[in-house]
């Protein structure tokens, strides 16, 4: 018989492995995002054959971390746990026999495991030099799993188990499982991005898509202490500590953002406050950006949400800035973005009630529809310079790592 090993994982590259050209780039570059991901882990191999991400562990090393771990790489559309057969040197008899009992004894599992009654087999002979087409296989497969598991009936239509056989070169692979992950592509492969990060909901889901379109990322964080807690920065720290977990290390600039509201609302007229604001904070957000190489911003509004989230005013607040501004929650409503939340795990941490800068000074009636010569003509009360330079001096570094 012939050597077999059960702890091997076979991870599939989705949108990647549609790249044309560029496919082995983006290839390589996730093979390298799933290996730093498992970084620190003795007896892990990660390979890349014909458009499949091998990863072969220990024994010792628990399923759900492999998965847990993997599936967060973006780029990963999926991963298999899968049987791999040795069938080096094997006539397409003997492979045959020696995949129909790894399936027996893996259906066998899954009747003590889950009580299945039926099954079905899904071939696939990814080596064309194998001399059994696909169908043949699976009918061979699957005749030597009902020899060998009397209570199984075959249902092509609704089965209680799907078992994949995947006829590769010198190798056999047999799963059950596809487990789905985020897909994407693997971060660092377009460019870098800085994000506007809040504690709310909406920023650490902007950060999250921009990261799985393959961004990296670094964050600006506005505070207005002491109208602001320190609990407030926690929190915030604590959503880049979750979003560690997909980007890897969060480098996030503090800036002390109280002295320019106080100077707004001295000099200007209530209802523009929060829009005057805004406009601050991308200026701010564009000097950092470019003095980290950061290629574009990225900010978590979404149309019509709040008062400075129409229309009119995304026009006069992307007027302050040269630098592109991604917003990719745009056309999303809040139950859209909360489900994301939920998912990435950071709902409940931004849910927190602790105030951020957004909600100092906020106007009763705010300007909806802001023309920007107004706009202009309030900034020009304040000596615009001197404000976003004494702000970026105020800024404040902290780096922000996954836990292992």
């Amino acid at each position: 018989m012939q050597n077999d090993r059960e702890n091997v994982y076979i991870v599939r590259c989705g949108e990647t492995a549609l790249k044309g050209q560029n496919k082995p780039y983006f290839e390589r570059m996730l093979v390298q995002k799933i290996k730093k991901m498992l970084k620190g882990t003795e007896g892990i191999a990660v390979e890349r054959t014909d458009g499949l991400i091998f990863v072969r562990t220990t024994p010792d090393i628990p399923r759900e971390d492999i998965l847990k771990r993997v599936g967060r790489v973006f780029g990963v559309d999926s991963i298999s746990p899968a049987h791999e057969i040795d069938i080096t040197g094997l006539t397409a008899d003997e492979a045959l026999a020696e995949t129909g009992k790894a399936a027996v004894e893996i259906m066998n599992g899954l009747i003590a495991s889950k009580g299945i009654k039926t099954f079905k087999i899904e071939a696939r002979r990814a080596d064309k030099a194998f001399p059994v087409e696909s169908p043949q296989i699976a009918r061979r497969v699957g005749a030597s799993v009902l020899k060998g598991c009397k209570v199984l009936k075959v249902d092509v239509h609704d089965p209680d188990a799907l078992l994949f056989v995947n006829v590769r070169r010198n190798y056999v692979y047999i799963y059950e499982q596809k487990i789905l992950a985020f897909g994407g592509l693997p971060i660092g492969t377009n460019g870098k991005g800085l994000v506007l990060l809040s504690g709310g909901i909406d920023s650490p889901v902007a950060s999250f898509m921009m990261a799985h379109r393959g961004m990296v990322l670094e964050a600006v964080h506005y505070h207005s202490y002491p109208y602001t807690s320190e609990r407030a920065w926690e929190k915030v720290k604590d959503l880049a500590k979750i979003l560690t977990l997909y980007t890897g290390r969060l480098r996030i600039h503090s800036i002390n953002l109280l002295p320019i509201q106080e100077q707004i609302v001295q000099n200007c007229p209530e209802d523009e406050t929060t829009i005057l604001v805004r406009r601050f904070m991308m200026r701010i957000a564009e000097r950092i950006a470019q003095a980290n190489d950061c290629m574009m911003l990225i900010t978590g509004e979404n149309l019509g949400q709040v008062a400075s989230q129409t229309a009119e005013a995304l026009v006069v607040t992307d007027a302050s800035v040269s630098l592109p501004v991604m917003r990719p929650l745009i056309g999303m409503d809040k139950t859209q973005i909360m489900d994301i939340a939920r998912e990435i795990g950071t709902f409940e941490t931004s849910i927190q009630p602790y105030e951020d800068c957004c909600t100092v000074f906020l106007p009763k009636h705010p300007v909806t529809k802001p023309k920007l010569e107004k706009i202009l003509a309030s900034e020009s009360r304040l000596d615009c310079e001197a404000l976003i330079d004494a702000a970026v001096a105020s800024e404040e570094i902290s780096i922000i790592y996954p836990d292992d």
